[in-house]
C-alpha cells in the first residue's frame, strides 16, 4: 500500500532506528521539529504525534491537529504534555512508564559512589611517588552499607533505587511519598520505611529526588528542606530540574551545610550561563544522561506500538494517568 494513503505520524524528536523502521512500516512517517516549516505542513491531517521531552503539547498546538488520535511520550514524564487538554478534544495520551527504570536507578548509584568515594584518577601521567603515597594516606570514603537513603517519591525509579540500596548495598532505606503504599496493598518489596518529610530530610545521608512536575512540586526541596539535612548528606536529583532550588543548594553546600549534589535535570533545560551550581566543589553536573543506555532509549522509543494501536483503535498499554 502506497505510504501516502496510510495514517500520518509525525515524530518530533527522533527515534531509535528500530521502533521507527517498525514505526515506517506501519504507517507514513514525517520527521519534522515542531518549529520547523515540515511540522506545520503536516501536522493538520496528523493521526499520531510521537515526542520526547522538549515538544509542548498544548492547546495552540492541539488547535493545530484536527485529525490527531493520539500522542505519545517516549520517555516517563508527562510535564510537556497538556494530558486534561488532549482528552478534551478526544486525543489518547500514552507513555512508556518502565522504559528507563533501570537506567536511572544503575546512574544514581554511580552518582551517589563518586560523591562518597573520592576516586583521584589518574590518566595521562602517573602521580609521583610522594603525591601518590599522600593521596593514599589522606584521602577516605564511606561505605554504603553505613548509611541511609532516603527517597522522595517511591514511584518505579524510587523503587528500583530502594531495591538496589537493600539489596546490594545492605543500606536503610526511608521514603516519604503522596501515596500510602500500605494502605493500597502495595507497599515497597524490600525493606524500607515510610517516614514524614522532616524525617526523610533529618535522617538521610543520601537524599534521592524521584518525584514529577505535579503542580505545588516547584521547589519541593528548597531551602527549608536542605536545612534540616545532616551536614555530611547529600543530594541528587535525576527527576526533574524544578522540584530542586539550585540555588539553596549551592548556598548550602558553600556553607559547609551540605556535603554535595549530583544534578541530571534543570530549570529551564539546558541551564544558563549563570546556574548557581557551576563551579563549586563537590558537585557533579551531567546534560540528562540518567536514562541514556541504548536499551532505556530503544524502550522509550516503542512507544510507536501503542501510538499505531491507537490509531488502529486498539486499547493502549500504557494509557497516561
Amino acid at each position: 500500500m502506497p505510504s501516502l494513503t496510510r495514517p500520518k505520524v509525525i515524530v518530533t524528536e527522533g527515534s531509535d532506528p528500530t521502533p521507527l523502521q517498525w514505526l515506517r512500516d506501519n504507517v507514513h512517517v514525517i520527521e519534522a521539529g515542531a518549529d520547523e516549516p515540515e511540522f506545520a505542513a503536516h501536522i493538520a491531517d496528523a493521526e499520531g504525534l510521537v515526542v520526547r521531552t522538549y515538544t509542548r503539547v498544548d492547546d495552540a498546538l492541539l488547535a493545530r491537529a484536527p485529525k490527531l488520535k493520539v500522542v505519545g511520550r517516549g520517555g516517563v514524564g508527562l510535564e510537556n504534555i497538556d494530558v486534561a487538554a488532549c482528552r478534551r478534544r478526544g486525543v489518547e495520551v500514552v507513555y512508556t512508564p518502565d522504559a528507563n527504570t533501570l537506567a536511572v536507578g544503575d546512574f544514581v548509584f554511580g552518582y551517589a559512589l563518586q560523591l562518597l568515594r573520592p576516586w583521584n584518577f589518574f590518566r595521562d601521567a602517573a602521580y609521583e611517588p610522594k603525591e601518590f603515597k599522600r593521596i593514599r594516606n589522606t584521602v577516605r570514603g564511606r561505605q554504603l552499607n553505613e548509611l541511609t537513603i532516603g527517597i522522595l517519591g517511591m514511584g518505579r525509579v524510587g523503587r528500583r533505587v530502594g531495591h538496589i540500596a537493600t539489596g546490594g548495598f545492605d543500606m536503610r532505606v526511608i521514603y516519604n511519598d503522596v501515596i500510602d503504599f500500605n494502605a493500597t496493598g502495595n507497599p515497597p518489596t524490600f525493606p524500607a520505611t515510610a517516614v514524614d518529610k522532616a524525617t526523610l530530610y533529618r535522617e538521610a545521608d543520601i537524599l534521592s529526588i524521584h518525584v514529577t512536575m505535579l503542580p505545588g512540586n516547584e521547589n519541593l526541596v528548597g531551602r527549608e528542606q536542605l536545612a534540616m539535612m545532616k551536614s555530611d548528606a547529600i543530594v541528587i536529583n535525576t527527576s526533574r530540574g524544578e522540584v530542586l532550588d539550585a540555588a539553596a543548594v549551592a548556598d548550602a553546600i558553600l556553607g559547609g551545610r551540605l556535603a554535595g549534589a549530583a544534578i541530571d535535570v534543570f530549570h529551564p533545560e539546558p541551564p544558563k550561563p549563570d546556574f548557581p551550581l557551576l563551579g563549586i566543589p563537590n558537585v557533579l553536573l551531567t546534560p540528562h544522561l540518567a536514562a541514556r543506555t541504548y536499551t532505556a532509549l530503544e524502550n522509550m522509543s516503542w512507544v510507536v506500538k501503542d501510538v499505531v494501536g491507537v490509531i488502529a483503535g486498539k486499547t493502549a498499554k500504557y494509557p497516561a494517568p
